[in-house]
Order: C-alpha cells, then structure tokens, then sequence
C-alpha cells in the first residue's frame, strides 16, 4: 500500500507536469495563431483599386460601399475636432494613452460585470484590440479575444498611438458598410464632421458599440440615453454641457442617391486600368441623367412588378462620340431587390428580334431592297436535330409583304427567310465586325433560328451594334473615359446608304402598322429608328433606338430566367425608352435621322415589289443607286436542302409499319421548277417535279444532295451535301 504522503507527491508531480505541457501547448498555441502586423496602416488597403473615377463634369462617380475598406473618405488626426477624438477615447478607451494594447483593469471589471450579469454586457476591447479585429477578423470567442490581446501589443510595439488612433477613426464600421467617421457623418447627418455640433459628434462616438440598437431613424431614445451618459463621463466645462443638451441631431438619411458600383466594376476591369496607377479617371458618364435615368427604371420596374418583372438595365450612348454617358442597372444599392448586384448591362441574354435590323442590313449588303418582296406563309423548318414550325407573335399571316414591312411589324417568318438568304455563318461573321463576342458558338449551334434571337448577348454589344446604324455605318468601341473617343480607330461595317435605308424604315410607323398599329407607343414625338425584342417563353424584353444624337438600349426580364407575365419589348422597356429620350431631348433642337444623298425614291407596286406601274396600286420607296428592281432580271438566289438539316437525327415511329414511315425532303422557296433530281448516298432515287420529296424511311446513316433544274436556265444547280441519320 502506498504511503499517502507519497501518493500526494505523486499527484503534485503529475499536476506540474500536466500545468506545464498545457501551458507550453497554449503558448504554441497563441505563437501559431498570432498573425503579422501589416508594414504601415495604409497597406490593407494596397490591394483595393484606388482609381477615384469623376463624370464628365467632375463629380465623383465611385461613392460605393462594398469595399473592405475605407479609400477615399480618409481623414488625418490633426483635422479631426479634438471634441470628437476625446469622445471616442472616452467612449472607447479611457486609458487608451496609458495602456500597451491591452487595458487589464478594464476587462477585470468587465468580467465582473458580466459574471454578476449572467451574460454578456461588456467586451472591454481597447481601441488598439478594436483594430486588430479589423484588421485579422475572425469568430467572435474566448480564444479570439485572447489572440487579439497578444496582437494588440505588438501594433502598439510597430506604431505610435496617433498612428492607430487615426486608422480606428477611418476604418471603424457603422450602419450600411459606412467605414469612418467620414462616410458616418455624411450618412446621418449629410455634412461633413467639421460642421457637426457637439452632440452630433457625441452620436457618432456611441453609435459604434451598436449601430442597430442606437440607430437614430429608430431608436433616437436609446441613443439619447447613450449620449447623455457620455456627457457626464467627459472632463468638459458646465455651459459645455449646457450647450450639448440644448442641441439636437440634425439627421439626413443616406448621403448619396445614385449607385454606379457596376460601371465602377466593369471600369476597373479594363486592363489599362488595372495596370496603370491610382489616381482620378475622368469618364464620359453623365452623373445627373444617371439619376433621372435610374428613377425611371427603378418606377417602371414597381409598375410591373405584378407581371412578375424583378430586373432591368439601361445604357445611353452618344454616338457621335462613342461616350457612354447613363450605365443603368435596375434598383442598384437598394437592399432587398433581388439579382441588384449583377450587372445587366453585361449579361448575355436572348435579343428576341432585336438583331432583326441587323440582319436585314446584312440582306440588303447582300442584294436585297427594302422592296423585297418575302413569303409570310406558315413554315416549318429544321432546328438542330429535330423540326420547329415558325409562327409570327400576333400568329396572323400575311403573304407576300415587303421588307421595309416585314422588318417593321417584326415578323419572323420573313427573318426565317431572310437568314437563309444571308446564311448563319456570315451574319455572325457580321455581327463579329460590329463587337459582338458573346455569340462565339459555330452557326450551325444556332442556325436560322440566330434570326429570332436564340443567342444570347450582352445589351452592352447590342447598343454598341446598334450605334453603327446610327452613325452610317461606322464601327468604333463604346469608350467610358473622357476624350478617349478621339484616340480609337474604327472601320466600316455598313455603306453610309444602307445604314440610312435601315434608319429610315426602324422610323416608319407606317411600317409597323399592321402588328403595332398607329397609335405605337414606338411612334415617338421625333424621328427615332427603334426596334423592340422579346425572347422565347417571356424572358426577355429589349427596346433599341436610335435618333439624331442619341443610342438607348433598354432590357427587362428576371435574372434567375423566370418567365414574366407575357410583358414584351413594346409593353415594357419601350416606356422607360420613351422617358429616356424625352430626357436627352428636353433642351436640344432634334434634328431628323440622317438621309443619305445617294438614295432614290420610286414608286413601287405594293402587291409585288416591282417599279410601278399604272396597273397596281403603288407606294413610294428608298431605293441604293443601281439596286432598282426589274422584272426577269433576278438571279437565282441560292438553293439549298432545307429538310432534312445537316446532322438531323430522325427516329423509326414503333407505331408505324416501316414500310408506311416517310419523311418529307424540302428545298428552299424557288419559283420556275422544272424537276429536281434527288440522291441518297449518291445514289438517283426520285426525280420530282416540285421542290419537295416523300422519302421512305429506314435505319442507318445517309447524305443527300439534289440537282436542280429551272424553267429557262441551261445549268442545273446543285446543293451541298446533307448528312443525316435515323434510328
């Protein structure tokens, strides 16, 4: 049995051994969790980009508070009102002067308190611990205070006290990601801290403990209570006191009324930007139509928030310059919006038949006129691996109708057609030359369906494309930087006379009237050229336009891809598109849309195209010098296979005997056929006197091509080759 005493020397032995291990491991422990004080108090910020950017009247832009620090709202310690300083000391840290980091009275007697408590009712964090927190943030726990104690000497053995005073008073946090007593005092009151009086000064010291709990728009009780509790803590004179319960809190909510945090974002992404150094960037925005711009938006979008319509964008360009002047995303900076962050301006999106004008520009490069004449009759085509049949939005038909209105009414039929004409991979080629990127797949991932818009692409790439229209043809990028317009180069895109051909006809209410009707809210006050365009299932509503000065693009929807409630490009964004012109337009003489010298007018008969007559009924059109229509004198446009589609996958129907399966070959629209020749796997297996073939089904792979002969041609014309394949 062993001894007692022994027993004792025993457990005091392994006691002492136990206390040391622990106390080593917490010693190691701390050593590993201490992380390194920053080389000066300026460099946290060294990473953020410190480009303050100015309107174009010089009114600061990038007042955003997204940032982990604050940048540019920082103030040095001698002008800061020596009333203010004490506030905060006594508020803060008493014996902040006198102590080395850590003030061990202060967190004795707060852990008296809270253990008398039974709660949390006091941190006893020293200023200098309060910037620790700052600058390493990390879980609020017993641990975290202990590591921040051992850090806060450290910065105090790297910096002086006025060096760390002056941080705290730049960097401490307030209500809405407001840093400093800077942005603090602009956020509440509006003014600047030189102008504060001494009770405001006083709110700013307390409102750091707890800008929730004494937030004065709400709890002004509790912070009164707050204040008055400081003022008898202070070492000031009896009228000082006297003077201080007189006063009251001036308050201003919010301190600013725009938020151009996206322009900022897509600004500092410009790699001149990001290379070059910190300074002041003068752009091309327009700070005072930004706001007005933002309000009609933002109303808009409340106006029909009922049919389900939560985001928007506007971009405003002077396309006699290239200057981006209004860089618009619908509610941004107001909490609670949903999807505010992202930016809409630079999010791809379906266009619907906004890139119509653009292709029928391609077209008419190509040949066509807006006289002519394209078939909007019911049709089915090929789309991928399978068949879709195209409707119009109204689902009405109206035959032959000319390209001035097919363009006009919007209708997809005609731009079916027109882009077989053109063919996917030169309109994309095309829309290549006007900037647009976003549409990098091959053409056969979007085929003829590109005419309707079932890409997607950026409102950014569709304004800037838009703007070579209005500038008769020449393409330059869209420029954010004052004066930078005049140092790129562009090239031209478009002849200055079919870019005022489009102008004119995207003008024309008499050309949308059979689908918009007169009364159009697209027929503005002057001479616009304007094109709206709604996506598949309501998920995208565009309106574009374009005047004498002026490009606007404006886009709608929701950017989670929920469908709205059937709002479209015309019951949409083409309100906000009126407003925003109306603004641009109030105090300047409109000029009307450039027309060029070289067009002609001439009668055309309505019913065919053709130079009139004083048979038919006739209109006047615009025609580019040497394109007037003729009769017989039409090449032959090209013919290809428009069923089935290159790589279609076909299907054997289980319901069906084999032998009674057939799938229909389809040529293009050609008039004067005479017989076509029609091959499988170069194989003659039908020779038809129609554009059209009902092939037998069956299983495995297959090429075809058809040889084409047309009354009065000596040469038969042959297409390329189709691959398909059916299982």
């Amino acid at each position: 049995m062993i001894p007692l005493r022994r027993l004792l020397r025993r457990w005091k032995t392994v006691g002492i051994v136990s206390l040391t291990i622990l106390a080593v491991v917490l010693l190691v422990s701390t050593y590993l969790a201490i992380e390194p004080m920053p080389e000066d108090l300026l460099s946290p910020s060294n990473g953020i980009a410190k480009h303050t950017y100015l309107d174009r009247y010089g009114r600061r832009l990038n007042i955003t508070y997204e940032n982990d620090w604050n940048i540019h709202e920082v103030i040095r310690l001698h002008d800061i009102p020596e009333f203010l300083q004490n506030a905060f000391i006594q508020s803060e840290d008493k014996r902040f002067f006198s102590h080395h980091g850590v003030d061990w009275l202060a967190r004795l007697n707060a852990a008296w308190q809270n253990l008398m408590a039974g709660r949390i009712v006091r941190g006893a964090s020293t200023i200098s611990e309060q910037v620790v927190r700052m600058l390493h943030p990390r879980p609020r726990s017993f641990w975290s205070r202990w590591v921040e104690g051992f850090e806060a000497m450290a910065l105090e053995d790297q910096f002086s006290k006025v060096e760390i005073l002056e941080f705290y008073l730049n960097q401490v946090p307030y209500k809405a990601q407001r840093r400093g007593i800077v942005q603090a005092a602009n956020y509440y009151f509006g003014r600047d801290i030189s102008t504060l009086n001494y009770k405001e000064m006083l709110a700013l010291a307390v409102l750091v403990r707890s800008p929730r709990w004494l937030d004065p728009q709400k709890q002004i009780a509790n912070l009164d209570r707050s204040v008055s509790d400081l003022v008898t803590r202070l070492d000031i004179a009896d009228n000082t006191k006297e003077t201080i319960d007189q006063q009251s809190l001036e308050l201003h909510q919010s301190d600013i009324s725009y938020d151009l945090s996206h322009f900022i974002r897509y600004a500092n992404s410009n790699p001149l930007l990001q290379t070059g150094e910190n300074g002041d960037i003068h752009t091309t925005i327009d700070l005072e139509l930004q706001e007005k711009i933002q309000k009609i938006l933002d109303n808009r979008l409340d106006r029909l928030e009922k049919y389900r319509v939560q985001n928007g964008a506007v971009l405003v360009v002077d396309h006699e310059t290239n200057d981006i002047l209004a860089w618009v995303v619908g509610y941004a900076g107001r909490q609670g919006k949903p999807f505010n962050k992202i930016d809409a301006v630079t999010t791809p999106r379906q266009p619907g038949s906004a890139l119509k004008p653009l292709l029928y520009a391609n077209a008419i490069r190509k040949g066509w006129t807006a006289a002519t004449m394209l078939d909007d009759s019911p049709l089915e085509e090929s789309v991928g691996l399978g068949m879709h049949t195209y409707h119009n939005y109204s689902r009405d038909h109206y035959g032959l109708i000319s390209l001035r209105e097919a363009l006009g009414n919007s209708l997809n039929i005609p731009a079916v057609r027109a882009i077989q004409f053109v063919g996917p991979g030169e309109f994309l080629t095309f829309l290549y030359d006007l900037g647009v990127e976003s549409l990098s797949g091959h053409p056969n991932v979007y085929g003829d369906g590109l005419a309707l818009g079932n890409g997607e692409l950026t409102l950014y790439e569709l304004v800037q494309a838009y703007t070579v229209m209005a500038r008769m043809g020449d393409f330059k990028p869209l420029s954010f930087i004052e004066g930078e317009h005049n140092q790129i180069s562009g090239h031209r895109v478009l002849s200055e006379d079919i870019a005022s051909l489009m102008a004119d006809i995207m003008s024309d209410p008499a050309a949308r009237e059979k689908e918009f009707g007169w009364d159009s809210v697209l027929n503005f006050p002057h001479q616009t050229a304007v094109k709206t365009g709604t996506s598949s299932d309501y998920r995208d509503a565009w309106s574009v336009g374009f005047n004498d000065r002026y490009t606007v693009g404006v886009w709608m929807g929701n950017l989670d891809y929920t469908e709205m409630n059937q709002v479209t490009g015309s019951s949409g964004p083409s309100f906000v598109l009126r407003s925003v012109f109306n603004e641009l337009n109030k105090y300047r003489e409109v000029k009307p849309l450039y027309l060029s010298h070289n067009l002609e007018k001439h009668q055309v008969c309505i019913e065919t195209g053709m130079l009139a007559d004083e048979q038919c009924e006739s209109r006047d059109e615009w025609f580019i010098s040497g394109t007037l229509p003729q009769e017989n004198s039409q090449d032959i446009e090209e013919i290809r296979i428009r069923k089935p589609s290159k790589g279609l996958l076909l299907a054997m129907d289980p319901r069906i005997p084999d032998e009674s399966e057939y799938f229909e070959f389809a040529l293009t629209d050609i008039a004067d056929v005479e017989s076509v020749n029609w091959f499988i796997n170069d194989k003659l297996v039908a020779t038809t006197q129609k554009s059209t073939y009902l092939w037998p089904l069956s299983r495995g792979e297959f090429r075809t091509r058809a040889e084409v002969v047309i009354t009065g041609h000596p040469q038969s014309e042959i297409t390329e080759t189709i691959e398909f394949k059916v299982n």
